[in-house]
């Protein structure tokens, strides 16, 4: 999937947080979402653009042509509209870019104007407690989206302790998001439905509550599944990703660790887990 990097910052570390919450809302899932999003990292005051408290968002969609629609409606209805916000590009300028100051611009109804600073251009639009200032150009690498795992659990404590150990070790990996709700899944989909129009439904093999109903692939003793899916920069990313998180979740009340794998036909990249739990660690 085509990813990008936003740095937001603002006044304080409370709106900063504001603007990236709202901006990474109903994110989840390119199956019903624009994008995947969610908050990389908190970013310093001495490593932003301008000095201020930030936050680092990646978004992913399919196509670059969906992501620049996705990231100017939120950065417009999100960021822009929250309080002493400011908007930079965090990957390098290529030839595959999306434009988001340069279309926001027109916000500012005829009063904005742009400045280039060091080869790049910003917009500064003015707004009612100042001016909102965007960069023109943002750019786009080819990230790796629908990394996963699945955590098979005697109880549900048991597997949301091992959910949020995972999610916490993943969360410490540089240009990795977890796009569901904590970062974890608890309604996994297959592919399809036997209803028609409908791209995915519950994973009736891991619902604990169909065992004997369906063909289960539930252990037994297991009672609760979570999942953990990822979205990286790169490849090697969410393999480091997949590694700490399965290592992280292995705690007494798991019985099984397993992934979604749709047959080998939800990308072209296969992770296998015993290869990275092999290869990395050796």
């Amino acid at each position: 999937m085509t990813a990008v990097r936003l740095i937001v910052t603002a006044v304080s570390e409370r709106w900063v947080l504001a603007a990236a919450n709202a901006a990474t809302g109903f994110a989840s899932s390119v199956i019903g979402c624009d994008v995947e999003a969610g908050i990389e990292r908190v970013v310093p005051a001495s490593e932003t653009p301008d000095g201020r408290p930030g936050m680092s968002l990646l978004m992913f969609a399919f196509s670059r042509d969906a992501l620049q629609k996705a990231v100017v409606n939120r950065v417009g209805q999100c960021v822009l509209t929250c309080p002493t916000t400011a908007c930079y590009n965090g990957l390098p300028i290529t030839d595959k870019n999306i434009r988001v100051g340069g279309n926001l611009r027109f916000f500012g109804d005829g009063w904005q104007s742009s400045k280039r600073l060091e080869g790049r251009r910003y917009w500064r639009m003015p707004v009612m407690d100042g001016e909102f200032l965007c960069e023109d150009v943002f750019g786009t690498i080819k990230g790796v989206a629908g990394g996963n795992f699945l955590m098979l659990a005697e109880t549900q404590e048991a597997g949301l302790l091992a959910a949020e150990a995972a999610t916490a070790a993943i969360a410490k990996i540089l240009g990795v998001i977890l796009p569901f709700p904590g970062g974890v899944v608890r309604s996994g989909s297959k592919v399809g439905s036997q209803y028609k129009g409908l791209k995915a439904s519950t994973n009736d093999a891991y619902c604990p509550t169909l065992r004997g109903l369906v063909k289960s692939v539930l252990p037994e003793g297991v009672n609760a599944v979570y999942e953990l899916v990822f979205d990286g920069v790169d490849l090697q990313s969410v393999q480091e990703a997949t590694r700490v998180g399965v290592l992280a979740a292995c705690i007494p009340g798991v019985r099984k660790i397993t992934a979604g794998t749709y047959g080998g036909k939800l990308g072209p990249h296969h992770i296998r887990l015993r290869e990275v739990l092999q290869n990395l660690t050796s």
